[in-house]
């Protein structure tokens, strides 16, 4: 069996390999390999996977990566990769997910984790049958102004927490379609509003403030017929674009999170945390939390008006390559990926891992189920 992670001495750095890294671009592209490459010391990005050899073979060139394969069963077997990244679309996670535990890999899958619970759950079980650690990208948590977020809330800013909201919108999931990304829209391929930019939000959230005790929501698809951005073709779609949700928190406070398709002409991301003894507002252009890309402000005790909370230096310790990507997608996976190397050299738990991803998308079955019954869900731990 290949060595695993950890059979990896902490001075050199882990092996990557990325299955789903294209020479034409995407997220593992914009986010994994400057991320990566900002942390030298810590990963060396050194397979690919495509979905041809011919793909592979232009993507390795491109990105200067030494071995492309064009199946993924390749690249796991390789002894140069200690950690495998997957970056494809959800409908192949469980296959490729599953092939790399099978080889002895541990695995940082993008979220979610599954399509669906039951997969979550299978590939959590294999992990742990297997005593192979599997991570799962929830890097809203990992983003720094998260992170300042929370330590500000947990050293007492605002007092006791009475109650949060957020609105948001979604980007996607609006009036149009592109090309590229037509099963967004087909909500048996697990990739919609709820399960992306919500879900991603939700965690955040619950990094900061904790986790829903019990919640009420309203899901609806107001445009069941999409438009191609450039042609117009007509497209029709089941995913709801608009998601609606009311609960308790842990720690008794009130939360709602209302999520809309589309891009809004006012509001696109508000974040409100109201205490005892003051106030926080977050804001961005993106309802999408875990590009991390918000700025805080805040106004406590006898302050009149909200001011700017910078975040400060230290949240970025360390880090200088990460900090000169804060205005990129890279940024805040940057960080996650920090997270990791730190989770398998010195033994943390600090990213997501598949028990947690199983969590979360029982989570995100309530909010489904409480919409369809109309009946309030009740979440245990």
């Amino acid at each position: 069996m290949p060595p695993t992670v950890s059979s990896t001495p902490a001075s050199a750095p882990i092996g990557v390999g990325i299955v789903g890294l294209s020479a034409n671009g995407g997220w593992a592209a914009d986010a994994h390999v400057p991320a990566l490459a900002a942390l030298p010391d810590a990963f060396a990005l050194r397979a690919l996977s495509a979905s041809s050899a011919e793909s592979a073979k232009a993507a390795g060139e491109k990105f200067g990566v030494p071995l492309a394969f064009g199946s993924a069963e390749e690249l796991v077997a390789r002894d140069e990769v200690d950690l495998v990244v997957v970056t494809v679309k959800v409908p192949r996670h469980r296959e490729l997910i599953t092939t790399a535990l099978a080889a002895g890999k541990t695995v940082l899958s993008e979220w979610p984790l599954g399509n669906g619970t039951a997969e979550a759950e299978e590939m959590a079980a294999l992990a742990d049958a297997r005593k192979l650690r599997g991570f799962v990208g929830l890097q809203a948590r990992s983003a720094p102004p998260v992170r300042y977020l929370r330590d500000l809330v947990a050293d007492g800013y605002v007092g006791e927490v009475l109650s949060t909201s957020i609105i948001a919108s979604g980007a996607g999931w609006g009036a149009t379609y592109d090309s590229r990304n037509t099963y967004l829209w087909d909500r048996a391929n697990g990739a919609t509003m709820l399960t992306i930019p919500f879900g991603h939000t939700m965690d955040g959230l619950a990094s900061v403030l904790g986790e829903f005790t019990e919640l009420s929501a309203t899901t609806a698809t107001r445009r069941p017929e999409v438009r191609h951005e450039k042609t117009g073709e007509p497209m029709p779609t089941n995913v709801e674009d608009q998601i609606a949700v009311t609960g308790t928190l842990a720690s008794g406070a009130v939360a709602s999170v209302h999520y809309r398709g589309g891009l809004a002409r006012s509001t696109n991301f508000l974040w409100e945390i109201n205490g005892t003894e003051g106030d926080l507002k977050i804001t961005g252009d993106l309802g999408h939390l875990q590009f991390g890309q918000i700025t805080i402000h805040g106004a406590r005790s006898n302050d009149t008006e909200l001011a700017e909370l910078p975040v400060p230096e230290r949240y970025d310790a360390n880090l200088p390559a990460l900090a000169g990507l804060r205005h990129t997608m890279a940024y805040t996976v940057g960080h996650a990926y920090a997270q990791l190397h730190a989770d398998l050299t010195d033994g943390t738990h600090t990213v997501p891992d598949f028990t947690h991803a199983v969590r979360h998308h029982r989570l995100l079955d309530h909010v489904q189920q409480a919409a369809t019954t109309g009946e309030r869900q009740r979440i245990s731990g």
